[in-house]
């Protein structure tokens, strides 16, 4: 390995350091902050209809929110054919692990009253299904024997029973709180418990639950959503009971929060279900869950990855295959998210950092050019290499911390340059990286077409600088442009898109061209546009571009379109 350093003395640059320190983890929590990656599993007899478990259940309680399209009759009698022999909960542990998991969470209960284990409060259980084996116990006993840490979701609501939030809510609530201590109290140690919401009145005599949660398991760590009502979201830091020990954005990475413990749940399938969702399901790429990990583990949270099992009780082959390669990854770079806590650098369009000791791990996906620069650091550089090997130059002064790795030396995925510090990493303030001005941000923008005319998808959502709006077309479109207007000729270099659902695989073909001499010319052209496109060519200067799909399998959606300046 070919390695070149340059480090100069350093100015301490306080302006920019504009975070607080990082507050402590407490220590019963630590385990789970250490650990960064956890898996989910939502499993139960909807899994033979592909359908989404509770929320495709039609609603039989006027006080619950589901108006799925399965009957109730056929839903709550899917039990009777539930026979998932080739369950085997060592398999499942055995996955976790290899993916570089360090704990597991199962729905034992969710909104649909069905429970996987053995118990004596409802008969509407596993035990009564033709496979008669206590899903809970068995996954739990594989935990323990494989050093992995077990946790249990559970809905305190219940839309199948008709007590739940109505005249008999007090009943209700004490069996609900008995199904809880058999969870609890059954099982040996459980490490965490997993309680959701679904924005509806909180009547489950929160602080008795909380109590006598912690009383049957002393070191067990709670999310936040036990005690949510109707207006509150689980992913905000402000809607977190002192009972609970942290906070849970949902299909979306949460920004840098170093001041209290969160978690972003996320699914692996390509349809953003949590249960299983059948043969023409598909799994997510390995770049859009390497992305979730290093996002999560950037801004100072875990990620909770779904896999939804499959009637046989196996987890999907697909997911299966994408854990490994996961796996895979994490064996060569996972001293980069596990143990590590998140910045200095807050995560920004350049991708984000992890922290350990005196090591500060930059995870860069977008170069901005040749040279990244980020803000200075208050500590002086030892030494800088790339996780896996390559060539970084690092120049580190009062103005900015610079770092240059050759495109020979990147990685596809994410390219991981670990910083050696002279003290620790833990004690610096987190600071925000800019973004790099965008040409197309704010500009005019028209578009060939728009998803049903409606102005949330117009084309302007694709340069407002946001991430999460965007510019979508008709279903079944094959061809589109977006146009984007400058107001006047301007000179650049570099072109960035991010589309949305890139696991679809939607642009196949697509060019980025510019207006000059009454036609359209070609600054770029390029296949299977990927998640994010980052590309460079010569030097144009024109008013109005576009991006032309020129093939797209169904009506392409793009989240961002951005142009950068000529250096």
């Amino acid at each position: 390995m070919t390695l070149k350093f340059v480090s100069s003395s350093l100015l301490l640059g306080t302006s920019l350091l504009i975070s607080s320190a990082q507050a402590p983890i407490p220590n019963r929590v630590k385990w789970w902050t250490d650990a960064r990656f956890g898996m989910f599993i939502h499993w139960g007899p909807i899994s033979l209809k592909a359908a989404e478990i509770s929320w495709s259940r039609a609603n039989s309680n006027p006080k619950c929110p589901n108006k799925g399209p399965i009957s109730v009759a056929e839903y709550d009698n899917l039990y009777k054919r539930f026979n998932p022999t080739r369950f085997d909960a060592k398999e499942w542990v055995r996955t976790a692990k290899a993916a570089g998991m360090k704990y597991m969470v199962l729905t034992a209960k969710h909104c649909d009253g069905f429970l996987l284990w053995d118990s004596k409060v409802s008969d509407y259980n596993i035990m009564h299904t033709p496979f008669k084996r206590d899903v809970c116990k068995e996954l739990a006993q594989a935990a323990h024997e494989a050093g992995m840490r077990i946790g249990w979701y559970f809905s305190p609501m219940d839309w199948k029973d008709p007590d739940c939030r109505n005249a008999g809510n007090a009943a209700f609530v004490k069996r609900m709180q008995a199904e809880i201590r058999e969870l609890l109290t059954n099982y040996g140690k459980i490490d965490l418990i997993w309680f959701d919401y679904d924005g509806g009145e909180a009547v489950w005599d929160p602080q008795t639950t909380y109590a006598m949660v912690k009383k049957l398991q002393p070191g067990i760590v709670i999310d936040n959503r036990l005690d949510l009502g109707p207006g509150k979201d689980a992913g905000s830091p402000t809607n977190m009971s002192p009972s609970a020990d942290y906070f849970t954005p949902e299909q979306w990475i949460g920004g840098y929060n170093d001041q209290k413990p969160w978690e972003s749940c996320m699914t692996m399938s390509q349809k953003n279900q949590w249960s299983y969702g059948g043969p023409d399901d598909g799994v997510k790429p390995l770049s859009s869950i390497i992305e979730m990990l290093t996002g999560c583990a950037g801004g100072d949270g875990n990620v909770l990855l779904d896999v939804g099992p499959m009637p046989t009780g196996q987890i999907d082959p697909r997911q299966t295959q994408r854990l490994h390669e996961v796996g895979a990854w994490m064996t060569k770079y996972g001293k980069s998210i596990t143990g590590t806590r998140g910045g200095p650098f807050k995560p920004g369009e350049y991708g984000t950092s992890t922290r350990i000791g005196k090591t500060i791990y930059l995870h860069i996906r977008d170069w901005n050019g040749s040279v990244l620069s980020l803000p200075p650091l208050p500590a002086k550089l030892q030494n800088a290499r790339i996780l896996g090997g390559g060539v970084v130059v690092i120049k580190n002064s009062g103005a900015a911390l610079r770092v240059e790795v050759p495109p020979s030396s990147r990685r596809e995925l994410d390219t991981i340059v670990a910083l050696d510090l002279d003290r620790s990493a833990i004690g610096i303030p987190a600071v925000a990286v800019p973004a790099v001005p965008s040409l197309a941000q704010g500009a005019k923008a028209t578009a060939s077409n728009t998803y049903h005319q409606q102005a949330e998808y117009g084309p302007d959502k694709a340069v407002d600088g946001k991430g999460d709006t965007r510019w979508a077309t008709d279903d079944g479109t094959k061809q589109a442009w977006l146009e984007v207007d400058l107001g006047s000729p301007e000179t650049f270099s570099r072109a960035s898109v991010t589309q949305a659902f890139p696991e679809l695989h939607r642009i196949r073909q697509y060019a980025i061209e510019y207006w000059d001499s009454g036609e359209w010319k070609t600054c770029f052209r390029g296949k299977n546009m990927p998640a994010k496109l980052n590309v460079t060519f010569p030097k144009v200067k024109a008013q109005r571009v576009r991006l032309n799909i020129l093939e797209s399998t169904d009506g392409p959606t793009i989240w961002e379109f951005k142009l950068y300046a000529s250096k």
